[in-house]
């Protein structure tokens, strides 16, 4: 994977290793403050002082600034959507630096992939995904905050005269027992001048405050709700213009006339130009984009444009999934004797729609060159050194004159982790068809979004399960069918022997001790663009597995709960959850009258989480979702409250999922526009949640995405109780109305 990978970025082929001996810390003088941050290696040792590289191996970049006035900037490697990346990051780096919580800031950077790749992704590229952000900064930024601290210590001890060790650190405060004390500020420039410790160490758990604090709250929650946050879509630049696109109407269709004389005759319009992605109609302002691309009439060559509808997809994949697999992901043991030898096997097949992102700020980006020849890129950068390169070949200049500011994100579920650049693209190329005379902003509609989105494949899964005369589950067999999301992209090395784990994470890997199993994968072809929505595999392998594994416990005779902890090991992490979650759900006394309940368990980016949902029937045929009890192991806790945040918020974003989301096609046109045929989790259908956190001295694991999994089949089971039906075909409506 990595070669081709950092091919596509124009970086050396070979894997950049990023452990604690490659890189050194550094800093350098800040104007009147200081920065500190990493360096690779390879660079001469960093020495107070040292001025930045140029560019290339020996570049340095910080981690932190601390300026003048005592302001505490943390400069984060990853992209905030609203996961609390930036809240988890600032964390790491307030606990070693002692600083005030109240001075911290933290924006995104972007340029230096030495200094900022993601360690988990091998550090060949800077992205923010499958839940890592805090395991890429776990080490690092903890190290840059204990070394500036270190700094600002020998500074003051300097200044002083006095022993460092003598001085301890508080809430931005550096003090003495002699009475002297000074905030950050006072010593930010001389600690500038200080030698860079070559390392430093870390504190003890015991020691700290705010890692696994309950009370710390994040930093950023006042100017979210008070509406003063700045996204992309606020983005406002003099002389800047607004353009909206026409995308063809089919995937793989493309231009092959327009019209636009009506449209600029309109007042406010300023031009109609071609892109390879579509037609950009570019205004003074939204309101008069958005009319001019109505006024433009456009002839599209479709000839090789995906124009099969639903329907006939899905026809046509549940006739694959009968077939043999193409490729396998998992073969243990004999399964085809084991079958052969079953006391009882029980068969299934699951269907999944397409489901869109659907994140609360549609795409967006703005492009802008500059005098001096640099050009600025505003967005959520979730992928930006993919982004910095396509932008450079656009605009026909050196990736190193492109400069990327990266902005938060009003949600991204996966969306703004493409590796074609997307909108970032179509601003450059919109900005580049008028001459680069004025920043351009390209803003996507809800309908755009939905319409020319990539989404979650569709897929289909073959289930089979055999037991012995014990009711001992022996033999499983899964047969998935769907396509990749990473084909024909700069992750394609991902697939190997025919397998995109994508398709496959969650099935291929299963907890439970069944001595013969096999996991098949045939991958489809078919025109609709795909993607890695919030969760990627387990949003469809956990919900085909946990819903099949209760029908299997229920013909065995068995709880269950009880069922699935006699498939694990007793001190496992799946097991601890799992008890944990039953134990808080009173799952050994019977639940409220007119309530039942269903147990999922699922391992996702490291995580484990099992939920127990419980429903009650809604009069119509339907259920409501009453009650969700959620277990979590996700290694040491950074930030309590954000991971009972993001497992509920990853339960409400999976009921929306399971009960009424989909992405259909007719003719190959999708039906879906906005939030009318489109339907996200209303707020009066979120349930109660409650969230049990498992302590773990083990590292930070991923917990923007593992909540997600379990829901979906916990809800099933409890619907199977509630009303007697099975639920195979998503979005529940289909299975509960036919």
């Amino acid at each position: 994977m990595l070669p081709k990978l950092m091919q596509s970025l124009g970086l050396p082929a070979q894997r950049i290793e990023t452990s604690r001996r490659q890189f050194l810390i550094g800093a350098l003088a800040a104007g009147t403050g200081i920065a500190v941050g990493y360096r690779l290696l390879a660079a001469a040792p960093a020495v107070a002082g040292d001025a930045p590289a140029e560019s290339g191996s020996h570049a340095f970049s910080p981690y932190v600034t601390i300026d003048g006035d005592g302001k505490v900037t943390v400069l984060s490697s990853q992209f905030e959507m609203g996961q609390g990346s930036y809240n988890g990051i600032a964390t790491l780096v307030a606990e070693e630096l002692d600083a005030d919580w109240s001075t911290i800031e933290v924006k995104g950077v972007a340029g230096n992939v030495q200094a900022y790749g993601n360690i988990a992704f091998g550090g060949a590229i800077q992205g923010t995904g499958g839940s890592t952000s805090m395991s890429t900064s776990w080490e690092r930024y903890r190290k840059a905050g204990a070394a500036a601290r270190a700094m600002l210590v020998a500074a003051a001890a300097e200044q002083w005269s006095v022993d460092a060790a003598e001085i301890t650190v508080e809430n931005g405060r550096l003090s003495h027992p002699s009475g002297k004390s000074g905030g950050f500020g006072d010593f930010a420039s001389k600690a500038a001048t200080m030698p860079v410790p070559a390392d430093v160490p870390l504190k003890q758990p015991g020691d700290w405050k705010l890692i696994g604090n309950e009370e710390l709250k994040r930093f950023d929650s006042a100017r979210k709700t008070n509406g003063t946050e700045q996204y992309t879509i606020d983005v406002k630049l003099p002389g800047m213009l607004t353009a909206v696109m026409i995308h063809p109407p089919f995937f793989g269709a493309k231009v092959k006339s327009f019209d636009a004389s009506a449209a600029k005759a309109l007042k406010g319009m300023v031009d109609v130009v071609e892109t390879p992605r579509g037609i950009a109609v570019i205004g003074e302002h939204m309101w008069a984009a958005m009319k001019g691309r109505e006024a433009v009439t456009v002839e599209w060559d479709d000839m090789t444009a995906e124009k099969r509808g639903t329907g006939e997809q899905m026809a046509t994949y549940r006739e694959l999934a009968k077939k043999p697999p193409v490729a396998t992901a998992r073969k243990d043991g004999d399964t085809e004797a084991a079958f052969a030898s079953a006391a009882k096997v029980i068969e299934a097949s699951f269907e999944f729609p397409y489901l869109a992102h659907a994140a609360m700020e549609p795409l967006n980006a703005v492009a802008r060159m500059n005098e001096d020849g640099t050009l600025e890129v505003w967005g959520g950068h979730q992928f930006p050194d993919i982004y910095q390169r396509l932008a450079a070949e656009i605009a026909g200049i050196a990736p190193e004159k492109v400069r990327l500011n990266v902005m938060k994100s009003g949600g991204s579920f996966g969306r703004r982790a493409v590796s074609d650049g997307d909108v970032v693209v179509e601003s450059v190329y919109a900005a580049k068809a008028i001459g680069f005379r004025a920043p351009v902003k390209v803003q996507w509609t809800r309908e755009d979004d939905m319409r020319a989105g990539r989404y979650r494949p569709a897929y289909v899964h073959s289930l089979k399960a055999g037991l012995d005369e014990t009711g001992k589950l022996v033999a499983w067999d899964d047969h998935i069918v769907g396509q990749s999301i990473v084909a024909r992209t700069a992750l394609e090395g991902m697939i190997q022997n025919g397998v995109d784990p994508t398709s496959v994470e969650g099935a291929h890997n299963l907890p439970y001790a069944i001595p013969n199993q096999t996991v098949g994968l045939t991958t489809t072809e078919f025109g609709v663009p795909v993607l890695w929505w919030r969760s990627v595999g387990s949003t469809h392998t956990a919900f085909a597995a946990e819903t099949l594994l209760d029908e299997v416990a229920e013909a065995a005779g068995r709880d269950p709960v009880e069922y699935r902890l006699s498939m694990l090991e007793p001190n496992s992490r799946h097991a601890t959850v799992l008890k944990l979650a039953a134990e808080k759900a009173g799952w050994d006394r019977p639940p409220p009258e007119g309530r039942f309940r269903g147990v999922a368990l699922a391992e996702s980016f490291g995580s484990v989480v099992a939920e127990i949902a419980e429903v009650s029937p809604d009069g119509n045929g339907g259920i409501k979702v009453e009650r969700v009890v959620a277990a979590v192991d996700c290694g040491l806790v950074i930030n309590p409250d954000q991971v009972r945040a993001q497992v509920e918020g990853g339960i409400g974003f999976g009921l929306g999922a399971i009960l009424g989301e989909e992405v259909t096609l007719t003719d190959g046109q999708v039906d879906q526009g906005n939030f009318d045929l489109y339907t996200p989790l209303r707020i009066d259908a979120m349930p109660s949640v409650e969230v049990h956190i498992v302590a773990s001295a083990n590292p930070p694991s991923g917990i923007g995405e593992p909540g997600v999994p379990p829901i979906g089949p916990a809800v099933a089971n409890a619907a199977y109780r509630a009303l007697g039906k099975r639920i195979r075909v998503l979005p529940f409506a289909k299975s509960l109305n036919a």
